[in-house]
This record gives structure tokens, C-alpha cells and sequence, in this order.
């Protein structure tokens, strides 16, 4: 989970003293042997070295019994839904593998996305942490996201991609080790240099700091890491965990073209002549089912339908391009009661009436309700 603003858990009474760079033993099982390199090279034939994967820990026996412990969860545990998260990943790879090539980052990045949200755009968590990269707002906003009442820049897969890439890369050096990186990630990086000061303050940072440190981070941020690595070998290799055939998703096409004004999915879709489930896919982070009134935004529109959506959304009235009806608010009525009568999210009708104080609803007051969402919610 992408945070800034984490709280940090309390330090234990009797603290260790600060350690220098530990020793890594490198007896044992080597995790080398269960890696195939050619998913692991960057998409355009440039091999370079996958730093996070030529970790000395990784020879490290107790990090590999973690990372065994994870590998078991991805084969076993988590088999109803892991063939969805392959497939999805399908959809965004090429993209998160471009992203991450401009940078030369580690090529193993581009399962980051798989574990913390199934390659879903839509994904939430409990803490607020919303999208495919599970940005938390505060963060997505120092990166350039929008996160407002119709738009949720965090589930788009395309500038989420490029603002998760360029946080690693901050991340990366300013901690100095892909292992603390990611723990910065996942668990913040304030948290991650309380821990470093407070256990480690001499001790020049590197992946086996991480390892060495492993009983003082939050339970999620010491498994982040072995995580991941699992999710490298099974997702890199499905074949020898059971998921042979595991589908991919082709990667998305589509154009981009601008909407003025509000305009509800219906009416984007039958401007394009395609289907409105296509729209929703291509367009997560208009997560109610229309464009922001009073402000135009890009649209991607299925490849090859730009010209056609010209063409016949122009001839739309701006008056019937969001498939709404209006709502008088009658004595005793709340806007929950109202969203419950339509069909709709209570959260969609305060969308759409973006204006409208919950505690101050006034008798006559005129509501936008739009019933293209309840078309959705029942269809």
C-alpha cells in the first residue's frame, strides 16, 4: 500500500542496541533455481540486472523459508482467484513493463501491482488505499492524481502506472535498497526511518538491513517482501504451480477523446456505438458512471471509434447528454430515502448533487438523479 502517513507502532520496552550491516548466510536452498529470466527482462531487450532479484538475502535460509511459506499461499490458498489476477494482468503489463523499463527499475516491479490489488483498477482497502498501485490519497495527490467527488485519478491504470514508477524510483534513492523501498511502500516512509533510527542508525542502508530488522516492522511490511518474490516465481512460472493455461488479458486499445460537460456512461457508450460495459473497463476512474459536470476530461473510447463518438455526440443536445431525471424533495425526505427509492448509491445521488448539504435538504429542493447508474446498479 503506497502511504505517507502511517503511525508507527510503539517501540518495545527494552530495545536492541543498533546493529551494523549484518551477515547474510548464504548456505542453504538457493531460490535461484526456480526463476525463468525471460519474464524477468526488461520489455524492450534491454537485460539489464534485475536488482531486486540479485539480492544477496535472497540466499539467505530464512528469507527463503518465508518466501516458501508465500509460495504455498499462491499456489494453494489463494487458486479460486489467482487465475483472475493473471488475467487482469494481461490488460496493464505492457503498460506497468514500459514504465518501469524508462526507469530502469527492476522488471520484477511489474508484479507489485498483483499483490496489492490483483491487478484490479478498482481495488479499495480498508485503510483508503485505493487502485491498482493501492495509492493512499494523500500520496496520489503529491504525484498529481485528482482524487475528488467524480474522479479518482488512483484507479487510472495509465497515470497511476507512471506516478507508482516514479515513487519507487524516489523511494529507491532515498533509502538506497530495493528491500527498504518497498518496505517504505508499504508501510510508509516515515515509519520505514523511525524503524532505520531508532534500530539501525549506523548501519549503511541495504536489503539485508531490511532482512535484519525484520521482528521490528509491522507484520504486512515484513511479509511485503517475500510476498512479492513468491509472486515473481508463481506468476513468472504458472505452469509449475498449477495454473497452466492461466489466460492473459490482451492489452487494452483505445482512443482518447475530450467530453466537454457531464455525461453519463449510456450516452458515451452510444455515441461510440459500443457497449456500456466497454466504456466502464476503459474508464475505472470515472468510478460514478459520468464525466464531472462543468469541465471537460479525456475519455478513451475503444480503438477505432473516435471519429464515429465525434460524430454522433456532437448531435447530442447538452441537455439530454446526462440521462438524468429530477427529484423535488418532498417534507420528511432524506437524501438516503431518495437514493433507496431510485435504485441508486447514496454516494452517487451526493455525486451528482455535489452542492446539496445532507443536514440542510430543503422541501422543494431540485435533485439530479442520475438513472443511468440505477439502469447499471439492476442490470
Amino acid at each position: 500500500m503506497a502511504s505517507v502517513a502511517c503511525g508507527g507502532a510503539r517501540a518495545p520496552a527494552d530495545p536492541p542496541g543498533a546493529v551494523s550491516v549484518p551477515e547474510i548466510r548464504v548456505e542453504g536452498a538457493d531460490l535461484g533455481s526456480l526463476f525463468e529470466p525471460a519474464h524477468l527482462v526488461a520489455p524492450e531487450g534491454d537485460a539489464v540486472v534485475d536488482e531486486l532479484l540479485a539480492s544477496p538475502v535472497l540466499r539467505d535460509p530464512e528469507f527463503q523459508a518465508a518466501v516458501t511459506v508465500w509460495i504455498d499461499y499462491w499456489q494453494r490458498l489463494a487458486k479460486p482467484w489467482f487465475p483472475d489476477f493473471l488475467r487482469r494482468m494481461g490488460s496493464y503489463e505492457t503498460t506497468v513493463d514500459s514504465a518501469l523499463a524508462e526507469r530502469r527499475l527492476p522488471a520484477s516491479l511489474r508484479f507489485l501491482p498483483l499483490i496489492e490489488s490483483g491487478y484490479s483498477p478498482s481495488a479499495s482497502s480498508h485503510a483508503s488505499a485505493v487502485g491498482m498501485w493501492q495509492f493512499m490519497a494523500g500520496t496520489a495527490g503529491e504525484f498529481g492524481m485528482e482524487v475528488g467527488p467524480f474522479l479518482d485519478e488512483r484507479r487510472n491504470p495509465y497515470k497511476s502506472t507512471e506516478a507508482a514508477a516514479d515513487f519507487l524510483e524516489e523511494l529507491h534513492g532515498d533509502f538506497g535498497s530495493w528491500f527498504l523501498a518497498l518496505a517504505a511502500y508499504n508501510g510508509g516512509p516515515n515509519r520505514a526511518r523511525r524503524i532505520l533510527r531508532s534500530y539501525a542508525p549506523v548501519a549503511e542502508p541495504s536489503d539485508s538491513v531490511f532482512w535484519a530488522l525484520r521482528r521490528h516492522w509491522p507484520i504486512e511490511t515484513r511479509e511485503f517482501v517475500p510476498k512479492l518474490i513468491a509472486a515473481v516465481i508463481v506468476g513468472g512460472t504458472p505452469e509449475r504451480y498449477g495454473y497452466a493455461g492461466a489466460e492473459r488479458n490482451p492489452p487494452l486499445r483505445f482512443d482518447v477523446v475530450t467530453v466537454p460537460d457531464g455525461t453519463t456512461f449510456d450516452v458515451l457508450a452510444a455515441s461510440a456505438e459500443v457497449e456500456e460495459r466497454e466504456i466502464h473497463t476503459l474508464n475505472p476512474e470515472l468510478f460514478r458512471g459520468f464525466t464531472p459536470p462543468g469541465r471537460s476530461v479525456p475519455v478513451r473510447v475503444p480503438q477505432g471509434t473516435a471519429e464515429t463518438f465525434a460524430r454522433n455526440y456532437a448531435e447530442i443536445p447538452p441537455d439530454e447528454r446526462m440521462t438524468v431525471l429530477e427529484h423535488f424533495v418532498a417534507a420528511g425526505e432524506t437524501l438516503s430515502h431518495i437514493a433507496v427509492r431510485y435504485g441508486i448509491s447514496l454516494a452517487d445521488l451526493q455525486a451528482a448533487n455535489p452542492a446539496v448539504r445532507p443536514r440542510f435538504l430543503r422541501v422543494g429542493a431540485r435533485l439530479t438523479v442520475p438513472i443511468a447508474l440505477r439502469r447499471r446498479a439492476t442490470g
